[in-house]
């Protein structure tokens, strides 16, 4: 039963990542100006890198935080009552 279930879930991910579509990361507007400005050497696109970049690390941020507090939690509950 346990086989099946990891087997079910390998599927399930399999077909998930097979069905993923390519997608814009901005919208006609935006990245028509990143194009243009990256030809005329502007430093927008950098700009732009460095903001999603920023977006980009605060999920990380969060769950690592979280993570990290309930590791804590975890190890001070079981050194006050060791088995």
């Amino acid at each position: 039963m346990k086989s099946f279930r990891l087997l079910l879930a390998v599927m399930v991910l399999m077909l998930a990542a097979g069905s993923v579509k390519t997608a814009n990361a901005q919208c006609a507007m935006c990245s028509t100006m990143v194009e243009t400005n990256n030809k005329s050497g502007a430093g927008t696109t950098k700009g732009l890198n460095n903001g999603v970049m920023y977006l980009l690390a605060a999920p990380y941020l969060a769950v690592g935080t979280v993570g990290f507090v309930w590791y804590r939690k975890y190890r001070r509950k079981n050194a006050a009552n060791p088995a």
